[in-house]
């Protein structure tokens, strides 16, 4: 009895090393993998069927953890990426988003709206660099029959969007309605050049600048001069006039006074 009870002792003492043996493989196994695999990262899928070309919204969506390994840069780790889009695809429930299934929504304000996409080149030329929601005129350069000619071809067209900003700046989509979108490309391609002007500056933003015109005293001085002492001329000679109106109508009332005093000297001596 106590030799197989020594035994079973042994096999007891050898089955549990050999099970710490086979632990410690399988917990060192699973640290490599998880450090080939790396940590774990949020990415953005369905939560439940989301049609295309509606807006996506965040009752849409929830999150799914995979393994740093297998994210790609399509995938979707901010929710920042998904505002204002759309998807082109419909999507199922627990779907993974990858970014070439979106597109931006629409910026038309119509539907009878078209984008027309002008860039900057050699025929095209932005005179100011403009931003969305800007307006601009469009002027263009044609040659017909050996006649140039430079008009007003569009004015306070909309800008929808724009592709890049300062030294960047490379063009905008200009919203126009459909039929003038077919004109406006056929004068893309074919007008001898474009320039594209800059038109939603408020009334109050333009400094008004009052140009002083030369009057004619101002461009001769001699004439001036002469007007000068032409005015004080007649002034003198107004005064003058007043002088004697004043004195004629004294002497005038003087007589008559006279005339008066005389005519009742009459009336006493007739009476007498």
């Amino acid at each position: 009895m106590l030799e197989s009870k020594r035994r079973a002792m042994i096999f007891l003492l050898l089955a549990f090393i050999l099970a710490a043996v086979a632990g410690y493989l399988v917990f060192d196994k699973v640290r490599s993998l998880n450090s080939e695999l790396g940590g774990m990262t949020k990415i953005y899928v369905a939560a439940g069927d989301i049609p295309s070309r509606t807006l996506i919204t965040k009752n849409q969506l929830k999150t799914m953890e995979i393994p740093n390994r297998y994210v790609t840069k399509s995938n979707i780790t901010n929710i920042n990426e998904l505002t204002g889009k759309v998807l082109v695809v419909p999507a199922s429930n627990d779907d993974i988003l990858t970014k070439n299934m979106l597109k931006p929504v629409s910026n038309l304000r119509e539907e009878n709206d078209r984008l027309v996409a002008m860039y900057r080149s050699d025929k095209i030329q932005f005179d100011q660099v403009v931003e969305a929601l800007d307006r601009v005129d469009i002027i263009v350069s044609t040659e017909e029959e050996g006649k140039k000619k430079t008009e007003l071809f569009m004015k306070d067209v909309p800008v929808a969007w724009a592709q890049g900003s300062g030294k960047d700046f490379a063009g905008a989509a200009l919203e126009v309605r459909s039929e003038y979108a077919p004109k406006l490309i056929h004068m893309q391609n074919f007008a001898t050049h474009i320039r594209i002007l800059k038109a939603n500056v408020g009334k109050d933003d333009i400094p008004v600048v009052k140009e002083n015109k030369p009057t004619e005293q101002s461009k001769n001085p001699e004439q001036k001069t002469n007007t000068q002492e032409a005015k004080k001329n007649n002034a003198v000679n107004s005064q003058e006039t007043k002088k004697n109106e004043n004195a004629n109508t004294k002497d005038k009332k003087e007589n008559e006074k006279q005339k008066q005093s005389k005519n009742t000297g009459k009336e006493k001596s007739d009476k007498k």
